[in-house]
């Protein structure tokens, strides 16, 4: 039997608790630190900020002992060589939007249907309609 869903449950687990350990699975949270002209909340730059930090050093670390290879067989990503274009812009533009206006983005949003909240009841199915909207109109997340 491979290991691979257990380290990967390990994984979402781990994502998880820690963004509900900073608080992060709170839409009042991040819409309080898009509110840079009112009552701005740096709490998120923190978060990311350690979160950014420690993919790094893992990132460089596992990089030193085991080059491009991954787990499972699977090769670590690298730059892309892909040109900024319409599309990137069009799409982090739709995912801000709907960042902003529901103060959601999709790991803290399936976090918050453990909970039951009823925003995230109706964000997450809707978050499938979109992407899946994406996919077959877009030919988005294909390669």
């Amino acid at each position: 039997m491979s290991t691979r869903p257990l380290v990967l449950f390990a994984a979402g687990g781990l994502f998880g608790a820690g963004l509900a350990l900073s608080g992060m699975t709170d839409p009042g949270r991040v819409v309080g630190f898009l509110d840079v002209t009112g009552a701005w909340d740096p709490s998120l730059a923190f978060v990311m900020g350690g979160a950014l930090a420690v993919f790094g050093v893992g990132a460089l670390a596992w990089r030193k002992l085991h080059g491009a290879k991954g787990l499972y067989g699977s090769t670590v990503p690298t730059r892309s060589t892909e040109p900024i274009d319409a599309r990137l812009i069009i799409g982090a533009l739709v995912f801000g939007v709907g960042w902003g206006i529901s103060g959601f983005c999709p790991g803290p949003a399936i976090a918050n249907l453990a909970w039951a909240r009823t925003d995230a009841l109706v964000f997450v199915p809707a978050m499938a309609v979109g992407a899946i909207l994406a996919r077959i109109g877009f030919g988005a997340d294909r390669e």
